[in-house]
């Protein structure tokens, strides 16, 4: 019980800050307002965000009940999931959260969202590949090791879609 209330907790906060807050102030800061009429571009944006946000989300989920644990780097799952959206790639998660920002981006048809997004993504990128990566092979050794092989990083394989 207590591993769900440290995922809703962090799981909140990551969302708040990453997906909200920080998305709300760029539109913010460039004077972008809600479409006045819902075109093309809004409802693609609210697919491509929702999916995205439903990603996210299930691996928050799998990171609780799976990995007994949760998404903060400093308070990572007890076990290796290999699960649910992690069977596709490696790093649903982060997938998740850019497709639900480039859905906003999208959605307000928003340049500086969008290049929020390029940013979250290399950021992201450099982060999983400098840090989560050699903190996974540590943590989990051969069995991460065989995962790698069979999973890539940020594209399913047809492999991986069967």
């Amino acid at each position: 019980m207590f591993v769900i209330v440290r995922t809703i907790t962090y799981a909140s906060l990551f969302i708040g800050l990453l997906l909200v807050y920080l998305p709300a102030r760029i539109l913010a800061w460039s004077g972008i307002v809600r479409p006045a009429a819902m075109g093309w571009p809004q409802i693609a944006g609210l697919v491509i965000g929702t999916a995205g946000a439903i990603i996210a989300l299930s691996c928050v989920c799998a990171f609780a009940f799976i990995g007994k644990g949760t998404p903060a780097p400093f308070d990572p799952p007890r076990r290796l999931v290999v699960r649910g959206p992690y069977r596709f790639v490696r790093n649903p998660m982060y997938a998740g959260a850019a497709l639900a920002v480039a859905g906003a981006a999208l959605f307000y048809q928003s340049i500086q969202l969008l290049a929020f997004v390029a940013g979250f993504l290399l950021v992201t990128h450099l982060f999983v590949v400098l840090y989560e990566e050699p903190t996974l092979h540590r943590l989990f050794g051969p069995e991460y090791q065989a995962y790698c092989q069979r999973v890539h990083r940020w594209r399913p394989t047809a492999q991986t879609l069967r």
